[in-house]
């Protein structure tokens, strides 16, 4: 009909003009429906990321028998793709690297949400070099796609150098493209449960524990330290001072220190530590299987790192602020949760009491 506009098929980003697809062979056939199977089951039956995400690349390499692989996904805060999961030659090397949006043939993909086929990377632009030189790895080629849903990019599956060929075909960038598809909708499930999850658990302010995580998993420890005849120990922290900062600066700049003060909180304690806020501007540390004196020493450098620490810098106020820390163990101090509580409770007030900014022990 005149004036009518024919649309244009949908075509993927290659870099060079598909080849026409030879004929599947029975067994690879057979191989194709096993990984959709198997990707399926992971799709349906977890909602744990870590779970899926190995399902799907574990499927993916045994069908398409890349030399390098990897997962990556968004870090929407930073704007950056950051690796999940990476396996192959140099793989220890590349886990903390970090590719910004638009970088290189993985952040290409990411922004642009579209699938790369890349045959030769020396003939490409938009391949970066950096992993490579990092790793001493010779890219040759990659196919490379995305994962979304809902219009939004999650990550992206990255393959590198095909094992038993020079290339990957158009016929594996479309099997790629199709199983990241279904992949894309098991991920984001399994994020959104994570998160509610984390919601349940976390103060949404400082990220660190809630109250009602920390009743439950304090009692859970405290039997566990009763029945295996070990200690545990328990900080209370209480900024010193901290209504002045919300009466002179507003609640505003308050909430800020207390994000700040518990990003200062994670990053000294142990990984088998466990932090929470309290309530107001008191944080609870739980240390299993530690003794009161080795607290004290945990509570006495925290102490002083938050007192150096400076305070609402971008702001130009530069305050400083100092804490008031109490200490008690299990079961030297205290028979049952609630006393442990009650014990490290006061002696955080025998602190605040003889001047603030120090440590007691119960």
């Amino acid at each position: 009909m005149t004036g009518s506009k024919e649309k244009t098929p949908r075509k993927l980003t290659t870099a060079k003009p598909a080849k026409p697809a030879e004929p599947v062979e029975p067994a690879y056939r057979h191989l194709h429906l096993a990984t959709f199977n198997e990707i399926g089951k992971a799709l349906t039956s977890s909602l744990d990321l870590k779970e899926i995400l190995k399902v799907v690349m574990e499927n993916i390499s045994t069908l398409m028998q890349p030399k390098n692989w990897s997962l990556l996904l968004v870090d929407d805060d930073r704007d950056e793709l950051r690796f999940e999961i990476i396996v192959g030659e140099g793989a220890e090397k590349l886990k903390d690297l970090r590719l910004k949006i638009g970088e290189g043939i993985a952040g290409w993909v990411a922004r642009e949400k579209k699938p790369l086929l890349v045959p030769d990377v020396d003939k490409d632009p938009r391949f970066s070099r950096k992993g490579d030189e990092i790793s001493n790895f010779k890219t040759q080629s990659i196919i490379c796609v995305p994962l979304v849903t809902r219009g939004k990019c999650l990550g992206v599956i990255e393959l590198i150098n095909k094992v038993q060929h020079d290339n990957f075909s158009e016929d594996d960038l479309l099997l790629l493209t199709t199983l990241a598809d279904y992949s894309a909708i098991a991920i984001e499930n399994a994020m959104f449960f994570k998160k509610v999850e984390e919601l349940t658990i976390t103060d949404d302010l400082t990220k660190l524990y809630n109250s009602r995580f920390m009743h439950n998993r304090l009692e859970y420890e405290v039997e566990r330290a009763r029945r295996s005849e070990h200690q545990i120990s328990l900080v209370f922290m209480d900024l010193d001072h901290f209504k002045e900062i919300n009466d002179n600066f507003g609640h505003l700049c308050g909430s800020r220190v207390l994000k700040a003060a518990a990003k200062l909180i994670r990053d000294m304690i142990r990984s088998t530590d466990m932090a929470c806020r309290y309530g107001g501007d008191e944080f609870l540390i739980l240390m299993p299987e530690t003794a009161k004196d080795n607290a004290i020493l945990a509570a006495e450098k925290l102490r002083a790192a938050l007192k150096k620490h400076i305070f609402l810098t971008e702001e130009g106020i530069n305050a400083q602020l100092s804490g008031s820390f109490g200490v008690a163990s299990f079961p030297d101090d205290a028979s049952d949760k609630d006393d442990l509580i009650h014990k490290a409770d006061n002696a955080m007030y025998a602190v605040k009491n003889s001047g603030r900014n120090g440590v007691s022990g119960a």
